[in-house]
């Protein structure tokens, strides 16, 4: 199976500090390739995988000096991935909800895993906005 995994780009993956999200993220993406699936993690430049690696950063947004703009990396990334999705027989968000809008729009098989809480009025909304059941 051809499979994409979208990391957050704050953290590389695995993360060398904190990072909840970019952990699971790697050790999902490290077993479905030991498991012979085609996988290609979307995340920062200094993330280590056995997948094929898409970077939209050089490395984690947390750890450059230089960004000043978290939110268009992730943009960027979400436009490679898009320009590539007929690639894929399967994309894995793990970004929150910042590909609704796309992927709501576009013809792909996905799924999405939301890492943080999931009782905010706010994202209960906005799941609701996209027809989403938590």
């Amino acid at each position: 199976m051809r499979i994409a995994q979208v990391a957050p780009l704050y953290e590389s993956v695995p993360p060398k500090y904190y990072g909840g999200t970019e952990r699971v993220v790697s050790y999902l993406t490290e077993e479905l390739v030991r498991r012979s699936h085609d996988v290609t993690l979307f995340a920062s430049g200094d993330s280590v995988t056995k997948a094929h690696l898409v970077a939209a950063c050089r490395r984690s947004l947390r750890s450059d000096k230089h960004c000043q703009n978290q939110m268009a990396h992730h943009f960027v990334i979400l436009e490679r991935l898009f320009q590539r999705a007929a690639e894929f027989d399967i994309i894995h968000f793990h970004i929150d909800y910042l590909h609704f809008p796309l992927s709501r729009r576009e013809l792909i098989t996905h799924v999405t895993t939301l890492h943080g809480r999931l009782d905010i009025p706010d994202l209960i909304r906005c799941t609701k906005s996209f027809r989403i059941c938590l």
